[in-house]
């Protein structure tokens, strides 16, 4: 089936009342930079809904598979046309419904008739369309409530549009819509479901992850481009920060008892985070936090690390269940990824018998006699940036 356009419905974007435009305008623009890639398409916004008219059926047919990822699309619908002319129609329904699986599904015809002097009223032309498709498909039977397919017929002044699919969007808010915050990216399974919680909720992301070499391996670190690689998929780019950390986690060792040396590893992360974010604009730091999955994430611990920074922190997952996180994280494609062996830096130091309520006055107390300032300006300075997803090379740049 060869499709002319695809019908956009915005969803939670229809409830914006005055920056609406802010928000669709930011859709498009998303859109065309997630299939920059592909030959060039026309965007048409209007105010309930977006058509994009692709020129060649292969752009289509990736535009179909790719778009359920861009946040902002509640739902969308592949549409033919035709023309005005009645055998044209009928040909075009039974097309239409061909293409769709009919086994055992019911069936309705709903006619939009916003071209008035059109040869046939609207319940005529219902008529003459739905008897035509249930003499072409007699396994399909006619239900007016709730049928598992509806063929819309929309007559316009230039010609029919007919869909019967629609095909569920991500939901949720472009991304770039709210700003832009940092994301804390470990390696792990929350840490990337948090990020696309966010993204969800039209938040741009940088990741920074911290690597501690030589106690983490390379393969650690590639682990963590990978997951910045595959939020990179949804829709805008994420810059990922990645920060040597080895020195502060040494120092930490020498200086703050075992029993509450993951609170100030977590701190030190914390602060770090905070510079960054400070330096490229972002609002916010986000964090794959799960309400008392572990130590470092009991209410006493979140409010002794909280302590070194007024930056808003978002936890998207603190009420999450962790078999809920794997759920999702199964969903967008990144659990594999995050359960490969390869340890990150807050696993390496662990303590055999963390504090589970650390007392803020106490691990400042600790923190005291040591300045980390110094080593916290050197690795904030020494970080490596990449920004994913990576361009592909070309096979011929080495030749240039």
């Amino acid at each position: 089936m060869e499709w002319k356009e695809l019908l956009i419905r915005y969803g939670e974007l229809s409830t914006k009342g005055r920056n609406r435009n802010a928000f669709t305008g930011r859709l498009r623009d998303n859109i065309r930079y997630a299939f920059a890639d592909l030959p060039k398409f026309q965007i048409i916004t209007e105010r309930d809904r977006m058509f994009i008219r692709p020129n060649e059926q292969e752009t289509m047919d990736q535009l179909i598979e790719r778009l359920p990822k861009i946040f902002g699309i509640q739902s969308f619908s592949p549409v033919a046309s035709c023309s005005l002319d009645l055998e044209d129609i009928k040909q075009t329904a039974v097309k239409v419904v061909e293409s769709l699986d009919r086994a055992d599904k019911t069936f309705k015809v709903t006619v939009k008739r916003s071209y008035k002097p059109f040869e046939m009223e609207t319940n005529e032309l219902q008529q003459y369309v739905g008897s035509h498709v249930l003499r072409n498909f007699p396994e399909i039977r006619v239900q007016m409530k709730k049928p598992d397919i509806d063929l819309v017929v929309e007559v316009r002044r230039d010609a029919v549009y007919m869909m019967a699919q629609v095909i569920p969007g991500a939901g949720g808010l472009p991304i770039g819509s709210n700003g832009k915050s940092i994301l804390m990216l470990s390696g792990g399974i929350d840490s990337p479901v948090a990020g696309y919680q966010m993204l969800k909720r039209g938040v741009r992301l940088d990741a920074i992850h911290f690597h501690s070499p030589p106690f983490t391996s390379e393969l650690s670190k590639e682990k963590v481009m990978e997951l910045a690689e595959k939020l990179s998929r949804f829709g805008a780019s994420v810059k990922l920060h990645i920060i040597p950390f080895t020195a502060i986690q040494q120092e930490i060792q020498k200086q703050i008892p075992s029993n509450v040396s993951m609170t100030t590893t977590r701190r030190m992360m914390l602060r770090i985070t905070d510079l960054v974010r400070e330096e490229t604009g972002a609002l916010a730091i986000i964090t794959g936090e799960s309400l008392g999955q572990v130590a470092s994430q009991t209410l006493e611990s979140l409010t002794a690390i909280n302590a070194v920074s007024t930056t808003p922190i978002l936890r998207p997952l603190i009420a999450f269940d962790k078999l809920d996180i794997i759920k999702i994280a199964q969903d967008i494609d990144t659990y594999e990824v995050s359960i490969r062996p390869y340890e990150d830096c807050c696993t390496i130091f662990t303590p055999a018998s963390p504090k589970t309520k650390p007392k803020l006055e106490k691990v400042e107390f600790y923190e005291s006699f040591k300045s980390f300032d110094e080593l916290i300006a050197e690795a904030v300075s020494e970080r490596e940036i990449m920004m994913f997803p990576k361009k592909k090379q070309d096979k011929f740049s080495d030749l240039l």
